[in-house]
């Protein structure tokens, strides 16, 4: 017996002892036809059964224990068991295709005394036939990869551990709290030229006044009333009138008439 067999075996084994049985699908009709004996190699051929008059007809259900999957056909009212085709694996034996349909279907059938016969069975919408196809598939692809789990795990138990601990006279050194300080970044300037700072007394003063600026002036009213002050920008207390530096032409220019070129 190889490593292989032997695992499948005992998984086989721990599945017939603790699993339990479950429902993978159910289709409520089916027809179940009796098939000549095949005389050669060649595959079945659902042309050559009675497909206008099957010999029985009920309903599927496929349900699954541990690794065996089981094709249960019950009565349609009372769920009496007809017939079960247990498969160890798909495709096989248990479950052969026809070359002319994707409808029908080959079942070896065994009772409880281990005897076998092989029956056609057929769907009436293909959907179900589909849906039989991949029901099957997903088990067994379940199968092999619960096989693939148990056996890696297998060998990581009596595979080479490895020793992580301490040789006699081994000793480990360990530094803590000497590392470099780090030196904390300085904070950079900002880049550019800074704000000067205002000049004292907090006031800027205004430039002086052109006598033939083209800015509109306040006239002047007799009066010295607070009223008549504040309409005057440069008046004080007083009702006297600021003078305009006549050097302050030389040093602004002339803004009453614009340059000629």
């Amino acid at each position: 017996m190889t490593y292989d067999q032997s695992i499948n075996d005992s998984w086989c084994k721990m599945a017939a002892e603790g699993e339990y049985e479950s429902i993978l699908c159910v289709k409520p009709d089916v027809n179940v036809y009796r098939i000549p004996p095949r005389a050669s190699n060649r595959a079945y051929r659902a042309a050559d059964w009675k497909l206008e008059s099957p010999d029985w007809s009920g309903r599927m259900r496929i349900t699954a224990k541990g690794k065996v999957a089981f094709i249960k056909l019950e009565d349609k009212v009372s769920g009496e068991l007809f017939a079960q085709a247990p498969v160890n694996e798909y495709p096989g034996i248990a479950v052969e295709t026809v070359s002319d349909s994707s409808r029908y279907f080959v079942l070896r059938i065994q009772d409880d005394s281990g005897r076998s016969a092989f029956i056609g069975v057929g769907f009436g919408d293909r959907g179900d036939s589909f849906d039989f196809n991949v029901t099957l598939q997903d088990h067994f692809k379940w199968v092999k990869q619960e096989i693939e789990i148990s056996k890696n795990a297998h060998l990581g138990d009596s595979g080479p551990k490895l020793d992580l601990g301490f040789k006699d006279g081994q000793t480990i050194t360990l530094n803590i709290g000497q590392g470099k300080k780090r030196d904390k970044p300085r904070p950079q300037s900002s880049g550019g030229m800074g704000l000067l700072p205002p000049p004292p007394g907090g006031k800027i003063a205004p430039p002086p006044s052109s006598g033939t600026s083209n800015h509109n002036t306040v006239p002047q009213q007799t009066g010295g009333t607070e009223t008549e002050c504040l309409l005057d920008l440069d008046c004080s207390n007083s009702n006297t009138v600021v003078q305009s530096n006549p050097n302050a032409d030389l040093l602004w220019g002339d803004f009453s008439a614009p340059a000629r070129y």
